[in-house]
């Protein structure tokens, strides 16, 4: 029976939450080397681009890699070697002088922040707490993540303000080795129940591939890294270019918003704050309401959102509305994902499964990204790969529907029964 009365905020929670936070803020700053980069060295913006997506990519190869060394290994074991890849890739890449090399050393980033991301630090928080607290626990940490991504770009603005962009790589690499600090708190004591203790991994894995329920998460996640990647990368450029002038007397000109690119930029910003609420949201009503339908509800939403959007002319204000609204069902997929894996197949692989169904997201990351610039490059704007994601994201939202949302475990004591 669960403990309605464990505490929702554990040490656990809270290293988590830390290593997270340093990790996404790092994640979320590449964009702002770009043009640093780029003009140092007179390279193509494609160059720095396809470095972010194979960073993208190798973070999806090896959350599943990390989430097994997590069950094999022990979690903390696993969280060291990923900050060990994390840090090794900045330090290098400080140093490279070609495209070449710094996508070769994003493959290294790729894996830190997949020994140090979502897949290992969830699947610790989720075991680490209640049953009653789960699904919220599971929010904050994702929420950590937003938190990152909304200080972590300004951070590098800023830092690159008075020091080289290779200065910058080097102390985030010590702020990655300086999280591990907090490893000792934690600890979990109970990571799952007996039946599961005794299941072997590779027998887990055989049950979730013949599942059709794992294979429909698996599918249905691979909109959200499209749709996220896609405008993390490219919202920026197409409110700079297709958005309507900003009135030089409205309240943006007041706040000193005087240019689309402004514009684009600060989308991003509410899209990480807007974030955070509903991510918290999610995961409150993750532990009430059935995920799946939360999930299918979520995806809907982004569908109609993003439909909208492009239908009608773009201007500030939709900008801006668009942002808060997409930005509140940003990560909430992720709570509501990564719990209805642990709620079907049990907390003791929870790394391994759900780091298999992320690498779906982060697929639909690397092709959000690349189909962003190559259809930009075909038909001179982003009209065309946006509704590319319109209809994923519908497909994701069909797809969670037919999910069995039962533990493997009574599905087969009522097939007996």
């Amino acid at each position: 029976m669960s403990d309605t009365r464990a505490p929702l905020i554990t040490p656990v929670l809270i290293a988590g939450c830390i290593i997270i936070v340093v990790s996404f803020a790092i994640r979320a700053s590449f964009g702002v080397f770009q043009i640093p980069i780029g003009s140092e060295f007179n390279w193509p913006r494609a160059e720095f681009s396809l470095a972010i997506a194979i960073q993208n990519l190798f973070w999806g190869i090896g959350q599943p890699i990390f989430g097994a060394i997590a069950e094999k290994m022990g979690d903390r074991k696993a969280i060291i070697i990923g900050a060990l890849f994390y840090a090794a890739g900045l330090v290098l890449s400080s140093f490279a002088v070609s495209p070449e090399a710094h996508q070769l050393y994003e493959v290294l980033v790729g894996f830190g922040i997949a020994g140090t991301g979502f897949g290992v630090i969830l699947a610790v928080v989720g075991r680490a707490s209640s049953d009653a607290n789960r699904s919220m626990s599971l929010a904050i940490a994702t929420a950590a993540g937003s938190a990152g991504q909304v200080f972590g770009a300004p951070l590098a603005d800023w830092l690159l303000g008075f020091m080289t962009w290779q200065s910058v790589f080097l102390l985030f690499a010590a702020s990655v080795l300086a999280s591990l600090l907090i490893l000792p708190m934690m600890r979990v004591a109970a990571p799952a129940s007996r039946p599961e203790l005794e299941e072997s991994l590779g027998h887990i894995l055989l049950k979730a591939a013949r599942d059709p329920s794992y294979t429909l998460i698996f599918l249905g996640f691979f909109s959200c890294g499209y749709q996220l990647a896609f405008i993390t990368a490219h919202f920026p450029a197409l409110v700079t270019e297709m958005c309507g002038a900003i009135d030089p007397s409205g309240t943006l000109a007041s706040l000193g918003v005087t240019s689309t690119s402004t514009l684009g930029a600060i989308s991003i910003s509410l899209i990480g704050l807007a974030n955070i609420g509903g991510t918290l949201m999610a995961g409150y009503l993750g532990n009430r309401i059935s995920k799946k339908y939360l999930l299918a509800a979520i995806y809907t939403c982004r569908t109609i959102a993003a439909a909208v959007f492009i239908a009608l002319p773009i201007t500030p204000t939709t900008v801006l509305v668009f942002s808060v609204v997409m930005g509140a069902l940003w990560l909430a997929t992720v709570p509501l994902t990564s719990g209805l894996v642990a709620h079907i197949y049990g907390l003791r692989y929870m790394g391994t499964l759900y780091g298999i169904v992320f690498f779906s997201h982060q697929l639909g990351a690397f092709m959000g990204v690349w189909l962003g610039g190559r259809l930009y490059d075909i038909y001179g704007d982003y009209t065309a790969v946006w509704w590319v994601g319109v209809g994923v994201g519908a497909f994701s939202a069909i797809v969670h529907l037919p999910v069995k949302e039962v533990p493997l475990g009574q599905r087969a004591a009522r097939a007996l029964g």
